[in-house]
């Protein structure tokens, strides 16, 4: 992990841009001072949430990359807001404007990021006299300050294929310059232009107006992201695996399959199933809540005198790149954490757990 972060901050920084890394990947305090520390420039947050745990962690600059829509949440806003750090959230609507300004003290200082969209139709505004009415109602409000835009295409993220991923993130950013117009028609300058992520950090890269990226998967990878192209090969390279999950054999109903203790509750399931990078030549099938079931893969050679051909043993422990690492890290208390000796030291509690609102 350790070596992750410093590839992805290095490999920004020599092409000027900064790293502000996407704390939903990890939702972990401990984590995110590492980032800090290798020199990002603040934390993402997707939730009100976890902004408050990175907050009270000491973390000196979170974004909250979803915007608030309404009184509740805006709340929750003022609670957190304080002078000891930057709180920054992105705005797409004058409903989420109206909630802020409604509940925001008049001490407090909140940097407002206005959010636009293309055509993933997630969050963000596309609309010119959305966009002009909510920065001018910003810079009318001292509470208030225009920090910059966010525009993030999440599903340009995962296209297999390096040139159209590259294509389409390139258009993506370009079909926005007529915001980029509106904004110098009206003397103001966009200090922050950040969006972007793992799957076009080699890609964004190139955007001169870009001034940083929310990487968030590249701290640990997944099965998902790995199965995604490179630029010169047909695996993402550049980071390494640094999560897995680790599950026991505990049963074998029949010689040629064997079942571990993993299932749905042990790993996010929405896209690829899990992988054992240590033993290749097996597949995983998901078995239900609990289970998961371990079978030769076709390919694979056999070796029947072998339990099989599995080579593997009631008892033995594996240990599984996950499918997708946001959610999967979602359903766990903490990491346990291997140093460079391959020896557990200790824990790191995932205090943003749960933290979903």
């Amino acid at each position: 992990m350790e070596i992750n972060i410093k590839a992805m901050a290095e490999h920004l920084g020599s092409h000027g841009k900064g790293f502000r890394p996407h704390a939903k990947t990890h939702k972990c305090p401990a984590i995110a001072k590492v980032q800090m520390a290798a020199g990002a420039v603040g934390i993402c947050t997707a939730k009100v949430s976890e902004a408050a745990v990175m907050l009270n962690a000491g973390i000196a600059s979170v974004l909250v990359t979803s915007p608030v829509s309404t009184r509740q949440k805006a709340r929750v806003i003022n609670a957190i807001a304080s002078s000891e750090a930057e709180l920054l959230l992105v705005v797409d609507s004058v409903v989420g404007l109206d909630a802020l300004d409604a509940e925001i003290d008049a001490s407090k200082s909140v940097g407002l990021v206005l959010d636009l969209d293309v055509v993933m139709g997630r969050t963000g505004l596309r609309e010119d006299d959305v966009f002009l009415r909510l920065l001018d109602r910003v810079h009318e409000d001292s509470r208030f300050y225009f920090a910059g835009v966010q525009h993030y295409a999440g599903h340009i993220m995962h296209i297999p294929e390096f040139e159209k991923r590259r294509e389409k993130s390139l258009r993506s950013w370009d079909r926005l310059s007529a915001k980029f117009d509106l904004l110098e028609q009206r003397g103001v300058r966009a200090d922050i232009v950040t969006g972007g992520g793992t799957g076009t950090y080699d890609i964004d890269v190139g955007i001169e107006r870009l001034t940083d990226l929310q990487v968030g998967s590249y701290i640990f990878m997944d099965e998902e992201y790995r199965q995604v192209g490179g630029a010169d090969s047909d695996r993402f390279k550049g980071f390494d695996l640094a999560l897995t999950v680790a599950c026991t054999a505990i049963s074998q109903p029949q010689p040629s399959t064997i079942t571990v203790d993993g299932g749905y509750k042990a790993f996010a399931s929405d896209s690829v199933n899990p992988v054992c990078d240590g033993r290749p030549e097996l597949q995983f099938r998901f078995a239900g809540d609990e289970h998961g079931v371990l079978l030769r893969s076709e390919s694979a050679d056999s070796n029947p005198g072998d339990n099989q051909g599995l080579g593997v043993m009631l008892g033995d422990v594996l240990e599984f790149a996950v499918p997708h690492c946001d959610p999967t890290v979602n359903l766990y208390d903490q990491y346990w954490v291997r140093e460079e000796d391959g020896m557990v030291h200790g824990y790191w509690p995932i205090s943003a757990r749960g933290c979903s609102w």
